[in-house]
């Protein structure tokens, strides 16, 4: 009896299954279909916002979608944009041959662009189908480039600047020698670098810098900095490029080797992009490789475009309008500015 139940009660669970499956299907297009806003040439739909909304990358997407600003002033684009496209249309310049040759091109891009979002989705998925195989990897490699992970020592300081473009550089050191004869007294040391130092900063951290390594600093700065040996202790009078320094060591880091374990979803990651770029590259590469492509290399030569363009004395391109600027040069640092990266 029970086994002749059998068959009825499990067509029973596929057509509920099958029936929610289509309700829930039914709901997602009622969904997409619900209009946000339309005028007598256009009608945006749920389903047009959230296709423009793929143009924004995808970890960045709930954040823009929960600003009411942002989203409004995007559906004002969509619409604008949408009106002008329908007007395009309606005046017949979707037809022309220049423009319909730029419409397949924009639509290539865009295919393209998701074949190889999709290269490296399912190269993501195959690398992740086998996690202790990668956890070995991944192991091997920390064996090897061990050092690569290796923290480099901190410190964290506090300082004040006493500027030598607004002081002559022996006025400079004076008043950097009282300074630190206050300080050594029992001064504080944010309240007097508030009240006195030239680097423009003081005014809101009290002279205190973050945390850094060597090599980001000033030279003659941070070698004062670094020779410093416990909390508390004064550097005497240092000159940098930004004028005379006190500098007080705040703390130190040491250099250190982590383990495997406290690096291991680094390197796991490291390994994953690795794997992902490979897939993506091969793609590409088997394309630009493929022996059944043919080039009318005179044609395509013939699509540079050639002309005399006159140098000036210093061999660079003159009048040409194709010249490339000359990178500016960077601005020379305020005297008032704190200690800065090389």
């Amino acid at each position: 009896m029970a086994a002749r139940c059998t068959l009825p009660i499990i067509a029973l669970q596929l057509f509920i299954a099958i029936a929610i499956a289509v309700a829930r299907s039914s709901a997602l297009a009622a969904a997409a279909d619900v209009v946000l806003a339309e005028s007598p040439e256009v009608v945006l739909t749920r389903a047009d916002w959230e296709a423009d909304l793929l143009r924004i990358p995808a970890d960045k997407r709930d954040a823009f979608a929960s600003s009411p600003q942002r989203v409004q002033a995007s559906l004002n684009n969509l619409l604008v944009n949408r009106t002008l496209a329908a007007r395009a249309r309606a005046a017949g310049l979707d037809k022309e041959a220049a423009l319909e040759r730029r419409i397949a091109l924009e639509t290539d891009r865009i295919l393209a662009a998701q074949l190889l979002a999709k290269i490296e989705r399912d190269a993501r998925a195959e690398f992740d189908r086998n996690p202790e195989r990668n956890r070995m990897r991944a192991r091997e490699l920390y064996l090897v480039t061990a050092k690569n992970y290796a923290t480099a020592e901190e410190i964290d300081v506090s300082h004040l600047l006493i500027s030598t473009e607004k002081n002559s550089v022996d006025a400079a050191y004076a008043a950097a020698e009282a300074a630190r004869a206050k300080l050594a007294g029992g001064a504080d040391f944010s309240a007097l670098a508030r009240e006195i130092s030239d680097d423009r900063t003081a005014k809101s951290n009290g002279g205190r810098l973050s945390w850094f390594r060597r090599g980001a600093m000033d030279p003659a700065f941070e070698s004062a900095a670094f020779a410093l040996a416990n909390p508390g202790d004064l550097s005497p009078p240092v000159r940098s490029r930004f004028g005379v320094h006190v500098i007080r060591l705040e703390g130190r880091k040491p250099a250190r080797q982590p383990t495997f374990e406290e690096v291991e979803a680094q390197v796991v990651e490291e390994l994953r992009t690795k794997y992902v770029n490979e897939a993506r590259d091969a793609a590409i590469a088997a394309i630009r490789a493929d022996p059944r492509i043919k080039v009318n290399q005179e044609a395509v030569e013939a699509l540079v475009f050639k002309a005399a363009i006159p140098l000036d004395p210093t061999g660079t391109i003159g009048t040409s309008p194709l010249a490339v600027p000359a990178r500016p040069s960077a601005p020379a640092p305020a005297a008032d500015a704190a200690p800065a990266p090389k």
